[in-house]
């Protein structure tokens, strides 16, 4: 058919000119046309395409693109520019489009195959640049399978240009020629392969370069003690602790969303626009806005934003109660916008003063979490015995020691505790952990304390398990009364963030803080998390004292489980065995697929397709 892994079965280019043919007048199709073929050609018709155009570039693309505006043609150009020799003096062309199938670049003279300035299937039809950007793998189309009339002698080979840390197609790298002999691979392939790679190597050696210039203004901005900074660039996230404490995780993702819509404005060279007194201004849609404070505006023309961007700074004033604004500042880069700094500001109060760090414990906004908090603390509040349930992990004792002014702490896995519980019965608060670990005598002689001092201030915390015996059953059934059960971490994603401010240790001198791409923020939060919060401390912790690499934590360095998540099925002993090489491959190549795949000896497009079914 069209994709490189289905020559064997694929018709003859005289009967798919046959067939073509009989569909442009209105026949039936043949029996035999691959049905992706058939449908691409009805997408077509359905779309108004005319399959006997004379001229394949309109004079004005619908939606032209800047240089200034493409990252990834910037990143692509040197490459592309290369390579560009290597396609020869024959009748073939190397071809760059964007996500929406724009063309950003083309070289080469391959006949009317590489003039057009938009190649989806509403403009021109069938094409494997569509074709790839759709299946996100290679594509070829070979003569008759086009629509249009003037590719009828044109093979094209596509292959899609994937951001190196989401895995988000950027766009396309085309390489065409005249029409290519039967069955065989297009010929522009390993060129078409080549620089879609080195394109992918290139955006993640600029990605890198610049999220270092973000990481020194963030570190600059933070000099000043107590001040709270927050650095963004779209992609990275950076917040110091005094930020975390001074806005919610909603506020950020509003100072987020209202900075990446300034950053646009900005760097397309223009001036904020501003609406009505409140000082906010709407950027496609986006609810709050900007308002210039100091320094002087962007001036408007190609190329200002990034000149003027370091004197230049904007009033961003937040949303939804957050009573806090925040003073914008873009970051330039190799002459353009890469990010901006965001220095925050209590609104009508003194500056925010130093904040102290979130207890790990009580860390969290999530509804389910604020509510049992909320519940613990309310019954802490009467000397009467309180049970605190949940998973391994989920943070009973740490919520335990927050809810008792210096408990005798015990743990009942280590042995009986008959002392401990005479503590008890003089009036000294106890927190017991693990009471499910109860000796069936230490079971019950609180059975007897409790009968007779109802009101005794005992903690415990509980990890359902194993059925409990009669004694122990008793004395759960006494304290659940007044029990509280922690939700798993699992179920309060929305804690990740939060969490990961309060439990990252503070850094040592000259070290920058420990800090996370969005993309590794997504992997955490999409993580089952079976050991919980304790899970999650061991790896924040491991990295704070053995990363080695600078700037953000990329998703590439967490461990494999969490980095890929966990299988969505039962793997068989073989898949088994491969998704583990597959993941060490990736760990070993940075995340990248194309490296990978190369180290395991197996196309991308296999490696992709592997990944994708362990998911389904």
């Amino acid at each position: 058919m069209t994709s490189t892994e289905r020559f064997s079965v694929r018709p003859s280019l005289a009967s798919l000119r046959r067939a073509r043919e009989l569909f442009l007048t209105g026949h039936r199709l043949p029996d035999d046309v691959p049905d992706d073929v058939a449908a691409a050609w009805k997408r077509a018709r359905f779309f108004g395409v005319r399959h006997d155009v004379t001229d394949s570039a309109p004079e004005a693309p619908r939606h032209p693109v800047r240089p200034a505006e493409s990252t990834l043609l910037t990143a692509a150009l040197p490459v592309l520019e290369r390579l560009a020799p290597a396609l020869g003096t024959g009748q073939a062309a190397l071809v760059l489009t964007d996500e929406r199938l724009r063309v950003l670049w083309a070289a080469g003279c391959a006949p009317d195959a590489a003039c057009c300035r938009d190649l989806s299937e509403q403009e021109v039809g069938h094409n494997s640049a569509a074709l790839a950007l759709h299946t996100r793998r290679r594509a070829e189309v070979h003569g008759p399978e086009h629509f249009l009339d003037l590719w009828q002698d044109v093979s094209a080979v596509s292959v899609p240009v994937l951001a190196p840390e989401t895995g988000r197609t950027l766009g396309t790298v085309t390489v065409t020629s005249g029409l290519s002999a039967e069955c065989t691979p297009h010929p522009g392939a390993p060129l078409a392969e080549a620089a879609a790679s080195a394109v992918e190597a290139e955006l993640l050696a600029r990605s890198r370069a610049a999220e270092r210039v973000l990481l020194d203004a963030f570190l600059r901005a933070t000099r000043e003690q107590g001040r709270a900074v927050v650095a963004l660039d779209g992609r990275n996230r950076l917040v110091n602790e005094a930020a975390g404490q001074l806005l919610s995780p909603e506020g950020l993702e509003a100072l987020e969303r209202n900075t990446v819509a300034l950053l646009r404005t900005v760097g397309r060279g223009a001036q904020p626009e501003f609406e009505g007194d409140s000082g906010t201004a709407t950027e496609s849609g986006d609810e709050a806005g900007t308002q210039a404070a100091t320094g002087t505006g962007p001036a408007a023309g190609p190329g200002a934003a990034a000149e003027s961007a370091p004197s230049a700074s904007y009033r961003i004033r937040l949303p939804d109660g957050a009573d806090c604004s925040a003073t914008v500042t873009p970051v330039p880069h190799l002459g353009s916008v890469i990010g901006a700094v965001a220095v925050l500001e209590r609104v009508g109060r003194a500056p925010v003063a130093s904040a102290g760090r979130t207890v790990d414990s009580l860390a969290g906004r999530s509804v389910p979490w604020r509510h049992a908090v909320s519940r613990a603390m309310e019954l802490a509040r009467t000397p009467e015995p309180l049970l605190l349930v949940g998973e391994r992990g989920t943070g009973k004792t740490s919520l335990a020691r927050e809810l008792a002014a210096t408990p005798l702490i015990v743990d009942a896995a280590e042995g009986e505790l008959r002392a401990e519980i005479g503590e008890l019965a003089d009036g000294r608060p106890l927190l017991i952990r693990h009471v499910e670990r109860l000796a069936q005598s230490d079971s019950a002689a609180l059975n007897s304390l409790l009968d007779a001092h109802p009101g005794a201030p005992l903690l415990a915390t509980y990890t359902p398990g194993a059925p409990p015996g009669p004694c122990l059953q008793r004395l759960l059934d006494t304290l659940a009364a007044r029990s509280v059960t922690l939700p798993a971490l699992h179920e309060r994603p929305e804690d990740i963030r939060e969490l990961l401010l309060a439990l990252t240790p503070r850094p040592a001198p000259g070290r920058p803080p420990l800090t996370w791409t969005l993309d590794a923020l997504r992997a955490l939060e999409q993580y089952p998390w079976p050991g919980n919060v304790t899970e999650l401390a061991h790896l924040v912790r491991a990295l704070a004292e053995n990363r080695r690499a600078t700037g953000p934590v990329r998703r590439a360095e967490l461990p494999d489980p969490v980095r890929e998540g966990p299988a969505t099925r039962q793997l068989s002993p073989m898949e088994h065995a491969e998704r583990t090489a597959i993941l060490e491959a990736l760990r070993r190549n940075g995340g990248n697929k194309a490296r990978a795949a190369a180290t395991l000896g197996i196309a991308r497009a296999t490696l992709y397709r592997k990944l994708r079914g362990y998911r389904d």
